[in-house]
C-alpha cells in the first residue's frame, strides 16, 4: 500500500514545528552562551544550527520537504520546484513558528535583549553581502541533493545541516550568518531590534534565487524545470 499523501495542513504544521525547533535551539543557544560566559562559543553555537537543521530533515523532509525558511521556499520556487499556492502557506507557517520560538525564549530567558536576533557586525553592506554568498553557497547544496522540493535521503540531512553549521562558521561573525528571514524576524519583532532586519529579509532571497540559474549550468537543462518536484496535494 503506498504512503498516504500528506495534507496541506499538515505540511505547513511541519514547517511550523521545524522552524520552531531551529529558532528554538539556535538563538536558544546564542541567548544561553551569552548568559553563561560562553558556555557554548562560537563553534558550539555554529554546530547547534547545523544539527538542529539535520535533525528536522530527518523528521519532516517527507511530510513538508523541512524548508523550514522562507529563502529556501522562494528558492525552490524560483526553480520551479514548487507550486505557487503552496509558498504563502508555507512562509506563514514557518514565521508563525519562528515568533512563537522567540516568544517562548522571551518567557525563559526574559534576562537576554536581543534573544540572538542576527545584527551585522562589519558594516551593513559587508553583512549583506555575506548573507547573499551564505544564501547562494546553502540554496546550491540543497538544490543538488533534495528531491523536486523535498529536502530528504540517507545524505540530505548531513550535507544541508552541514552546510549551515559551516556557514555560520565563516559568516557569524560578519553577519550573524542567517540565511533565513524567519529566523531573524522573529527574534527581531520580539526583542525589538529591527533596525537592520532588511538585510537579513532581502540578502537571503537574493541569494536563493541566484541559486537556481547555477544549479541549471552545473546540472545541465533538466535541472529545475518548471514541472520538477510537483505532486498531487491530499486537500
Amino acid at each position: 500500500m503506498p504512503p498516504a499523501v500528506p495534507t496541506n495542513s499538515s505540511r505547513c504544521l511541519a514547517e511550523a514545528i521545524g522552524t520552531f525547533a531551529m529558532v528554538f535551539a539556535g538563538c536558544g543557544a546564542i541567548v544561553v552562551n551569552d548568559l553563561h560566559g560562553g558556555a557554548l562559543g562560537h563553534v558550539g553555537i555554529s554546530l547547534v544550527f547545523g544539527l538542529v537543521v539535520m535533525a528536522m530533515i530527518y523528521s519532516i523532509g517527507n511530510i513538508s520537504g523541512a524548508h523550514i525558511n522562507p529563502a529556501v521556499t522562494l528558492g525552490f520556487y524560483f526553480a520551479g520546484r514548487i507550486e505557487g499556492r503552496r509558498v504563502l502557506p508555507y512562509i506563514a507557517s514557518q514565521l508563525i513558528g519562528a515568533l512563537v520560538a522567540a516568544l517562548v525564549l522571551r518567557l525563559l530567558l526574559p534576562e537576554h535583549d536581543t534573544l540572538g536576533a542576527t545584527l551585522p557586525a562589519a558594516g551593513v553592506w559587508r553583512a549583506f553581502a555575506m548573507e547573499v554568498i551564505l544564501s547562494f553557497l546553502l540554496m546550491i547544496v540543497i538544490l543538488n541533493v533534495s528531491s523536486g522540493h523535498l529536502e530528504k535521503g540517507m545524505m540530505a540531512g548531513v550535507a544541508i545541516g552541514g552546510t549551515v553549521a559551516l556557514d555560520a562558521l565563516i559568516g557569524g561573525p560578519v553577519s550573524g550568518a542567517s540565511m533565513n528571514p524567519a529566523r531573524s524576524l522573529g527574534p527581531a519583532l520580539v526583542s525589538g531590534q529591527l533596525e537592520s532586519v532588511w538585510i537579513y529579509l532581502v540578502a537571503p532571497v537574493l541569494g536563493t534565487f541566484l541559486a537556481w540559474p547555477t544549479c541549471r549550468l552545473i546540472q545541465g537543462g533538466q535541472c529545475c524545470t518548471a514541472d520538477t518536484g510537483k505532486e498531487t496535494a491530499s486537500e
